[in-house]
């Protein structure tokens, strides 16, 4: 396996669970193999590997099923890649700062030291900071969020391929707004870096959050080792149900992006007309990052009215990520927001 050597010890040498659907994969037949209870619509166990689901997604994103991994929601296939490729209080991961707060948590649940490589200014990526982390010792994963959370920018991928091309460990983009976003998927890297981890989600443009259903597309290497490690029924029927549902409603679901797309636009005019409101950033993503001129005040009046947005003024002072809600819902935040500035 070619990525064998950056494997954890314990992982290479674990003997995988071997569930009662592994031995028998058909859908026929007198099932008395699983100790499921004999009645009920829902009485089986789901398919552990969602063959049908990474077909329907084999099919649209002319991908093959073998370098498709389904998760519960792209956390834990985040958290897979942290438990499969890193030795807990010995390797290292690299990731940008500000981001997605998930990666800290799981860095630490998994005792990881996380390296933070901080944005420019203009929210670019300082490519010489992060080459320079990229060839420090025991770094073993490096994760990137593009578009990012909560900056709302895609990253361009020519300098970042030309780093990334001499690290000699695993890469993981998460791609959980590309669908919003104009600029090219990493999965068309896939095929010129083996190392490459591509994930993305359910949860935004198909709309799909409660169901939890992440994908990650690698190479077959690196997708055989995460069905090794995950739990044997990690994505249930109902959920991947609702997954296959969506996806044969394509076109829907895409003009629900569109509407999204077009929302944001108006959102940002909006905005961009309050005095209260010193800075919009550009977005690749479902939400906008925007400045106030005292962001925890105006956070806590919009509370205060049960119009619930995101403080990020820990990461970014007095900055607020808002995310784009229906014309109506986009409609009465503008409007609270004008008393606010009066």
């Amino acid at each position: 396996m070619k990525f064998e050597y950056l494997v954890r010890d314990n992982i290479r040498n674990l003997k995988p669970y071997s569930s009662a659907r592994d031995e028998y994969q058909g859908n026929e037949g007198i099932f008395l193999d699983a100790n499921e209870n004999p009645y009920g619509e829902l009485n089986r166990y789901p398919d552990p590997y969602q063959k049908k689901l990474k077909m329907a997604l084999s099919d649209i994103k002319s991908i093959s099923p073998e370098n498709i991994f389904i998760g519960n929601g792209s956390d834990e296939i985040i958290d897979l890649a942290f438990r499969i490729f890193c030795t807990p209080g010995r390797d290292k991961a690299v990731t940008i700062s500000p981001s997605y707060g998930m990666y800290d948590v799981v860095a630490g649940l998994n005792d990881i030291c996380l390296e933070k490589i901080e944005l420019k200014k203009d929210f670019g990526i300082d490519i010489k900071n992060l080459r320079e982390a990229l060839s420090g010792p025991a770094v073993k994963l490096f994760i990137l969020c593009s578009p990012n959370n909560p900056t709302a920018n895609a990253f361009p991928k020519q300098e970042l391929i030309e780093v990334l091309k001499d690290f000699k460990g695993i890469v993981l983009v998460d791609e959980a707004y590309i669908d919003f976003s104009q600029k090219e998927s990493w999965v068309n890297e896939l095929s010129a870096m083996p190392n490459l981890i591509v994930t993305q989600t359910f949860s935004k443009s198909m709309g799909l959050a409660a169901a939890r259903v992440g994908v990650a597309y690698s190479s077959i290497d690196v997708i055989s080792i995460f069905n090794r490690v995950k739990p044997p029924y990690n994505v249930s029927t109902l959920n991947q149900q609702a997954a296959m549902d969506a996806l044969k409603n394509m076109p829907e679901k895409m003009n629900q992006v569109a509407q999204i797309l077009l929302s944001r636009e108006r959102l940002i005019t909006d905005l961009s007309q309050l005095p209260s409101v010193q800075k919009i950033y550009p977005s690749d993503a479902n939400f906008l990052l925007v400045e106030f001129e005292n962001g925890p005040e105006v956070f806590n009046r919009l509370k205060s009215k049960k119009i619930i947005t995101r403080s990020r003024n820990s990461m970014l002072k007095n900055c607020i990520r808002i995310s784009v809600g229906t014309e109506n819902e986009n409609n009465v935040l503008i409007r609270e927001l004008k008393k606010i500035s009066k």
